[in-house]
């Protein structure tokens, strides 16, 4: 493999975009064919991550200014990065993210209208420059992911409160994203029926990982 990053993908999206049930179809059909697979969740992961993870989305936290949110995902996708995605691939092993450092540029950056230029460097600086190969964004709508919200009848948590306008943000954040880095980034119709959805992803990653 000719780059070092070439066994992590991540996997991006608004809330309710149906990452989670995307990524556990494909890692079953991968580890069906023998190859070793790991997937890591955004923020979490590791017992500080998942701490992290806790305040973040704790709804008794409306409080938090965009700057302290930065941080504590920064500094939990650094505890991440180097106790579990960094030794996972020294070992050959082959890396799927549910989210990564995307989602702190398209929700704190656009979302929140922090500045993008910190945002990059500090994005930097905490995953001591470890880039998904390639990045899979199911992209949907942000009336789509409140229908699918209601739906399962959840409750938001405190970053799920945000509104439509938030989302539409977000949303375009991944947008910007793309533009920037064409080669890494590849949208889906998140709003398709789940097998096509998979069919789709199926195609991209067999070609990626030659499996």
């Amino acid at each position: 493999m000719t780059n070092r990053f070439q066994r992590f993908i991540s996997f991006e999206g608004i809330d309710y975009c149906g990452k989670t049930t995307q990524i556990q179809r494909l890692v079953e059909r991968l580890r069906g064919l023998g190859l070793r697979v790991e997937v890591v969740r955004e923020p979490g992961g590791t017992a500080i991550s998942e701490k992290i993870r806790e305040i973040l989305l704790d709804r008794s936290h409306e409080e938090m200014e965009a700057q302290t949110e930065i941080l504590l995902y920064a500094a939990a996708r650094s505890q991440l990065v180097h106790q579990k995605i960094l030794p996972l691939l020294r070992q050959g092993i082959h890396v799927i993210a549910d989210r990564f450092y995307d989602s702190t540029t398209a929700y704190q950056g656009y979302g929140r209208g922090l500045d993008i230029a910190f945002v990059k460097r500090l994005n930097r600086f905490a995953t001591s420059g470890v880039t998904p190969y390639k990045t899979i964004v199911l992209d949907i709508s942000p009336q789509e992911a409140e229908r699918r919200r209601r739906q399962e009848g959840l409750k938001q948590d405190r970053l799920e409160s945000g509104g439509i306008d938030f989302y539409r943000r977000v949303r375009e954040g991944f947008y910007h994203i793309a533009r920037e880095e064409p080669d890494r980034l590849v949208f889906i119709a998140g709003e398709q029926e789940v097998e096509a959805i998979a069919a789709q992803i199926w195609a991209y990653v067999r070609q990626w990982w030659n499996v």
